[in-house]
């Protein structure tokens, strides 16, 4: 609850401050890049699915950020396989994640965040994921999930991400994301329009 009072508060304030084309030129805004290079954990989990979230994974639908979170999703059935796995290939346990999960350090000190998704989308997402690949060939979380994780968070930096990562959605892409916040989040849907018009008024005339 407070997490959606937090995100309306962001989301009204911009709506009555952004103009179009206010920001970057439009040439940055569609570039994807992969210049941070993250471990592959894929050696490591297979065949456990798996998918980078977080600040990582939207590189693959927006402009490339820093950032040192490197965060990854598997489905709750498989957590106890995946910290056997973890702990065995090196990787400290550090603590629990408030949301669900555990956070891991390897031996280069790169802290790294294991969630663990409850929710019923969770298996098809991840399944999805597995032909979503960022240009490092990482496993990234299909956009309608990412925006899903991305709203009930609702840090400043997610509606940041946010309204970047939908207003350089095809329409196609954005009517996916609609029909899985419908299905999964409905409460979400009206803030999600003004997440889309906000992106859109950043791209319209960069």
């Amino acid at each position: 609850m407070a997490g959606s009072i937090v995100r309306r508060t962001i989301i009204d304030m911009a709506l009555r401050r952004q103009r179009p084309g206010s920001g970057s030129t439009s040439e940055f805004l569609m570039r994807r890049t992969a210049q941070m290079i993250w471990p592959d954990l894929e050696p490591i989990l297979k065949p456990i699915r798996w998918a980078v979230v977080g600040g990582a994974a939207t590189r693959l639908y927006m402009p490339e950020r820093a950032t040192d979170d490197f965060d990854i999703a598997v489905a709750a059935v498989d957590s106890i396989a995946v910290r056997a796995r973890m702990r065995a290939a090196g990787y400290q346990p550090q603590h629990e994640l408030s949301i669900g999960g555990s956070a891991w350090r390897d031996k280069a000190g790169l802290d790294i965040d294991v969630i663990e998704g409850h929710d019923p989308w969770w298996p098809g997402a991840l399944s999805e994921a597995q032909a979503n690949r960022d240009g490092q060939g990482l496993p990234i979380l299909p956009l309608p999930y990412l925006v899903i994780m991305k709203m009930q968070a609702s840090r400043a930096t997610d509606i940041g991400d946010l309204t970047r990562m939908l207003g350089g959605a095809d329409e196609p892409l954005r009517a996916a994301v609609r029909a899985v916040v419908m299905r999964y989040a409905p409460a979400d849907v009206e803030d999600l329009e003004s997440l889309i018009q906000l992106g859109k008024l950043e791209y319209d005339n960069a």
